[in-house]
């Protein structure tokens, strides 16, 4: 591939729909990669059970389609159930739940056997870090996930490119290394991604990206639907992707159902018994460059809904309702691109607080949206808008900017 080819220049905004993008047949069941032949780990995708298994990356940890997020972990039997039928990758947090998320799943790996799950956390740099805080950190982890090592360890959300390569970040990954408690390097990316993404492949360090990749990033619209000026094409996600794959760089999607545990009823766009959201998961998984997609389910309903679009393909009649979803709402989601935040004069962090108002009315995740908004200083919040609209000039989406981040200011700071 040309280097030109790989270039994060914005993409035209409209294109064709292209038909038959749909790969292979999916299927659904248990299983653990520890038992995958040679010739099986040639592949980049291989069917265990029901259950299909992409290779993440230069890792070469083959990790379910479909995995588990812990912010929160469901309930046991409902954990318990998903490791059954196949889910073999966990992604938790030491600040999730402060810190139950990893002693819930600790509960588990000593229940089901360490080499039943490939568990990923995270640390943060945020505030007075340093190395001996990222180090502290991952070692209170691996105790409450009573584990010696993690197959991942990562940043989690990152907003400077120049962290990546802090030499505390390094020395850190580097002692812990040496001292066998992590095998993979990698990152979660909430912001700033054209430029996160970008410099985690190009320095060479990182075995993996966690990237929030779902139906709002669609680069291609049917003819037939009328959209706005650059409908969502300046996201770029898909060639950060290309680009990860290029190095061998593995990718997990999240946030692609843009919803944690309250999931309305969005009977206005299903699709014959299929919902809107196994639509948008069959979407993402049509993507061979992903790994896997990481949801919350949090209910034997979400199981069963999550894990019915493994060996389902998306037809045409939903791929359509799937794309009048997108025109119909795209207004109220941001992609988190950091155009706003960058050059918002009065230096507001929209970015981060259109997160956790995401957080407060769609996830539900009310005491951890307040917690996180109340860690802003007074200057970074909405109460110092200027109204100068620059943040919604640049925005490539429509996204009401200013009305979103007084809304949050009034739900986050009560």
């Amino acid at each position: 591939m040309k280097k030109n080819e790989l270039a994060l220049d914005t993409m035209p905004g409209r294109r064709t729909f292209l038909q038959n993008m749909i790969f292979g047949a999916f299927s659904a069941s248990l299983t653990s990669t520890k038992l995958l032949s040679g010739k099986e780990k040639q592949s980049s995708r291989v069917k265990k059970g029901q259950m299909y298994y992409r290779r993440l990356g230069r890792t070469n940890l083959f990790i379910s389609e479909i995995s588990l997020g812990g912010s929160p972990v469901p309930e046991k039997p409902i954990l318990h159930q998903a490791i059954e039928r196949g889910v073999n990758y966990i992604d938790t947090s030491h600040a999730y739940s402060n810190g139950n998320s990893e002693r819930q799943i600790g509960q588990l790996l000593r229940e089901v056997g360490r080499d039943k799950v490939h568990v990923g956390t995270k640390f943060h740099t945020r505030r007075n870090w340093s190395e001996d805080t990222i180090i502290n950190s991952v070692n209170g982890s691996l105790g409450r996930l009573k584990t010696d090592y993690l197959d991942v360890l990562l940043i989690h959300g990152p907003d400077k490119e120049e962290d990546l390569d802090d030499e505390r970040v390094l020395s850190a990954f580097e002692k812990l290394k040496k001292q066998g408690k992590y095998r993979f390097s990698g990152l979660s990316c909430h912001s700033n991604h054209h430029n996160i993404v970008k410099k985690a492949v190009d320095c060479g360090f990182y075995d993996m990206v966690q990237l929030g990749y779902n139906v709002y990033d669609i680069q291609e619209s049917e003819k037939d639907i009328e959209t706005y000026d650059d409908y969502l094409g300046q996201s770029g996600t898909r060639r950060l992707i290309t680009l990860a794959k290029s190095k061998d760089v593995g990718i997990i999607a999240m946030k692609t159902l843009k919803i944690g545990g309250k999931r309305q009823k969005l009977d206005k766009y299903k699709t014959g018994t299929t919902s809107v959201y196994q639509a948008m998961l069959k979407w993402a998984l049509e993507n061979k460059n992903i790994a896997s997609v990481v949801i919350e389910m949090l209910t034997f309903e979400q199981l069963e809904e999550d894990l019915a679009v493994i060996g389902n393909s998306l037809s045409v009649e939903e791929r359509r309702n799937l794309f009048r979803y997108v025109v119909e709402n795209s207004k109220d989601y941001c992609h988190m691109c950091g155009l706003c935040q960058k050059n918002c004069p009065s230096h507001i962090k929209t970015t981060s607080i259109l997160r956790y108002l995401v957080y407060y009315k769609s996830y539900n995740k009310i005491s951890q949206a307040k917690q996180a908004y109340a860690r802003l200083k007074p200057a970074q919040t909405a109460y110092s808008c200027q109204n100068c609209c620059e943040c919604e000039r640049l925005c490539p989406y429509g996204v009401s900017i200013r009305e979103k981040t007084r809304e949050a200011h009034r739900l986050l700071s009560c």
